[in-house]
């Protein structure tokens, strides 16, 4: 049988190359998922190749209606509670000297990748806690644990999402819900990597190439991550071969963080 036969699952920020390999992989072992971003022909597109049992609808992670909207539209498609949460939506920001950073950047990145996730929780918590069990898996970085130069706002927020992570693991432990989170490094082919490297281009002046020797060699497997490193470890989280982990934050580095 199929890892996630029967299962229903719900995964945001779908439109990136991580959310599409994480509801992909779960359609491939068996679940029935539901999508969300912010754009609706982009997620159609992204149903249209993963088959008949990908549903979507567009929602900004950062209004309590739109988070409602999609979890009751999720419920209404799927016809059954949903098993598995992974809240993938994020973004970096603006980098940069902390002395130049706007509030409205600082605004959004928290309110992106803290108050989406805090959302998508508190609507969908709800759903699992009847049928006693559930697993849930937010995205914090690398970051998170360490933070970066010329990324203050992201740093903080990722930090966030490891203490959220560990105080509901705590709080729904009893409910039969597990709560984890993955910490990627830098992944090749992301969006993430795309702002990122701009960014170190703009503030270090210094060439693309010179940007991903200088990440790269930081690594000990001597290479950046990439989309089936993170996908592989998020869905083994939100799997029943993770039964006994809760409240865990797991580094997806290629050795370069190790606590």
């Amino acid at each position: 049988m199929a890892e996630f036969s029967n299962r229903v699952a719900l995964v945001t920020g779908a439109a990136g190359s991580i959310g599409q390999g994480i509801a992909e992989r779960l359609i491939e072992e068996g679940a029935a998922v539901f999508i969300t971003d912010l754009d609706q022909t982009v997620l159609d597109t992204v149903c249209q190749r993963l088959g008949p049992q990908c549903f979507a609808l567009a929602g900004d992670v950062t209004r309590e209606a739109d988070v409602q909207r999609v979890v009751l539209a999720a419920r209404e498609a799927l016809g059954k509670p949903i098993d598995v949460l992974v809240n993938v939506a994020g973004v970096v920001g603006q980098g940069g000297p902390i002395e130049d950073m706007t509030m409205a950047n600082w605004d959004q990145v928290f309110a992106v990748n803290c108050r989406g996730t805090f959302l998508f929780i508190k609507h969908v918590v709800p759903v699992m806690k009847p049928q006693g069990r559930g697993s849930i898996v937010n995205f914090s970085s690398k970051s998170g644990k360490t933070g970066s130069a010329l990324m203050s706002a992201y740093s903080s927020a990722k930090a966030a999402i490891i203490g959220l992570t560990q105080a509901l693991a705590f709080e729904l432990a009893g409910e039969g819900i597990r709560v984890n989170c993955v910490c990627p490094g830098i992944t090749e082919a992301t969006g993430v990597w795309d702002n990122v490297s701009a960014d170190y281009v703009r503030n270090m002046q210094l060439p693309m190439d010179d940007v991903v020797r200088k990440f790269t060699s930081k690594v000990p497997l001597g290479r950046l991550a990439r989309v089936p490193d993170v996908v592989n470890m998020t869905c083994y989280l939100a799997s029943d071969r993770a039964d006994y982990m809760t409240g865990q934050a797991i580094n997806i580095t290629g050795g370069r963080e190790m606590h």
